[in-house]
C-alpha cells in the first residue's frame, strides 16, 4: 500500500477541480493543468472592465440541484446567493414566459383557461398517439401540439443544433417542463443559486490546497506523463486519441458583446425562437447577480449564436446523433483499454452534464481512485457513461 500517489489532472473545470481536491484531501499529490489562462472552464466568470458587471464569459450558468451533498460542497467554497432563473421568449414580435406554463398557453391562444381546462386543451392538440417518441420533433408534437411546437421549439432548435429536429433525440426536449400553473421558475430543484463572487472564485477555492499544484496556459500535449502514477483526463475524449477514429461532433457558441447605456431587455435571458432571427438568445448579465444589479448604470448584453464546432473552436455541447453515438462507443472501448487514465467530465464522457451532476460524478471518480490507491492496485480504466 502506498500512502501517497502522484496524479495529473487535465482540466481545471468543476470536474477536474473537485477530483483534485478530494484526492489532495486524502494525502495524494496532484498537479492540475489547463490550457486556458483561468480556472473554471466554460463556467468562467469575470468582471467587465468597462462596466463592472460580472460576466458569464462563456454563457450563463445557473447552479440548481436536489443533491444535498453537492449543495453543501459548493457552499463550502463560495457564498451561494439566491437566484430565480426566469426566461422569456420572443415569438412573432411578442414576448412570452418560458418554460411553457399556464400563462404562456393562455397568452398564446388568447384564452383564460384554468389549469384543468388548459391540460385538456393541450392534450387535444397532441399529435403522435401513445407510442414512445424517439425524435425531438415527435416528442414536441406529442408534448404541446403543432402550434406551440412550431412557434417556440422548431426554429430555435434549428439554430441551436444546426440539424432538423427530427434528427435529434427526444431526450433533449424531455428535460423541459410543461406546467399548468403560473410558475415561471425555469428550474424545479430545491436548491438554486449563483456564487456571489462568481464561479471562477468558487473553483479557485476548491483548488486552494497545499497538495495541489496548478499550471495554467498548459495543454496536455505539452506535459510529459513521466513521474505520475495516474492521469485524470477531462478534455475531449477524441482529442486524447488524436482523433484517430474521427471527430465527435460538438456545437460551439459565438458571442457578440454590447454595452447598453440602460437596461436592455429587463431579464437575464431572452430566447429568439423565430428561425429568421440569427441569434438564439440575448443574455443581459447584470441580472445574473440581482443582489448588485441596481448599482450599474450601464448594462452588458451578449448576443449568442450557435454553430458546428471546428478543430479550433471551443466545444460546448455534444451533438450525439446516431453517427456520433457509434463513434463514441468505439472511443469508449479504446479508453477502457487505456491503462493509467481515468476519463471524466462533460468532454471526457461526451455527455451534457449540469454542474451539480458533474460534481456528483467527480465524487464517484475520486472515491474510485482513492479506493484503488488504498488497495495498491492499478485503477481500472474508468469512463463515466451518460
Amino acid at each position: 500500500m502506498r500512502d501517497r500517489m502522484s496524479v495529473l489532472v487535465v482540466g481545471a473545470g468543476f470536474t477536474g477541480a473537485v477530483i483534485a481536491r478530494l484526492l489532495a484531501g486524502a494525502g495524494h499529490d496532484v498537479v492540475v493543468i489547463d490550457e486556458r489562462d483561468h480556472v473554471a472552464g466554460n463556467c468562467h466568470t469575470a468582471r467587465d472592465s468597462e462596466t463592472g458587471v460580472m460576466l458569464h464569459v462563456y454563457g450563463p450558468h445557473i447552479f440548481h440541484t436536489d443533491d444535498e451533498k453537492v449543495w453543501q460542497f459548493i457552499n463550502r467554497h463560495c457564498d451561494m446567493m439566491p437566484y430565480r432563473h426566469q426566461v422569456k421568449a420572443r415569438v412573432g414580435g411578442k414576448v412570452y414566459a418560458m418554460p411553457i406554463n399556464l400563462h404562456t398557453i393562455n397568452q398564446f391562444f388568447g384564452k383564460a383557461m384554468s389549469p384543468r381546462e388548459a391540460r385538456a386543451f393541450i392534450e387535444s392538440l397532441s399529435e403522435g398517439g401513445t407510442e414512445d417518441p424517439q425524435s425531438f420533433e415527435a416528442q414536441g408534437l406529442r408534448f404541446v401540439g403543432r402550434d406551440i411546437y412550431e412557434a417556440f421549439f422548431h426554429g430555435y432548435t434549428l439554430k441551436q443544433w444546426g440539424v432538423s429536429p427530427d434528427r435529434l433525440p427526444a431526450s433533449i426536449l424531455k428535460r423541459l417542463p410543461l406546467r399548468f400553473t403560473y410558475d415561471d421558475n425555469y428550474f424545479f430543484h430545491r436548491y438554486q443559486g449563483i456564487p456571489r463572487d462568481g464561479y471562477t472564485a468558487a473553483v479557485a477555492s476548491i483548488l486552494a490546497h497545499p497538495k495541489i499544484t496548478l499550471q495554467l496556459s498548459t495543454s496536455f500535449e505539452q506535459v510529459t506523463r513521466t513521474g505520475f502514477d495516474h492521469v485524470v483526463y477531462t478534455g475531449p475524449l477524441d482529442r486524447y486519441f488524436n482523433h484517430a477514429l474521427g471527430r465527435l461532433s460538438y456545437r460551439t457558441l459565438r458571442f457578440e458583446r454590447e454595452v447598453a447605456e440602460a437596461p436592455y431587455q429587463g431579464t437575464a435571458v431572452m430566447n429568439y425562437c423565430d428561425a429568421d432571427v440569427p441569434c438564439t438568445r440575448i443574455t443581459e448579465h447584470m441580472y445574473f447577480a440581482p443582489w448588485e444589479a441596481a448599482q450599474f448604470r450601464r448594462s452588458v448584453i451578449y448576443r449568442e449564436y450557435s454553430a458546428q464546432a471546428g478543430p479550433d473552436d471551443i466545444p460546448y455541447y455534444p451533438v450525439r446523433l446516431l453517427d456520433d453515438k457509434v463513434l463514441l462507443e468505439r472511443y469508449v472501448a479504446r479508453a477502457e483499454q487505456t491503462p493509467g487514465v481515468t476519463f471524466a467530465g462533460r468532454l471526457g464522457s461526451y455527455a451534457y452534464l449540469d454542474m451539480d451532476v458533474a460534481i456528483r460524478r467527480a465524487f464517484d471518480v475520486a472515491r474510485h481512485l482513492k479506493d484503488a490507491f488504498a488497495a495498491d492496485t492499478p485503477p481500472r480504466a474508468f469512463v463515466h457513461r451518460d
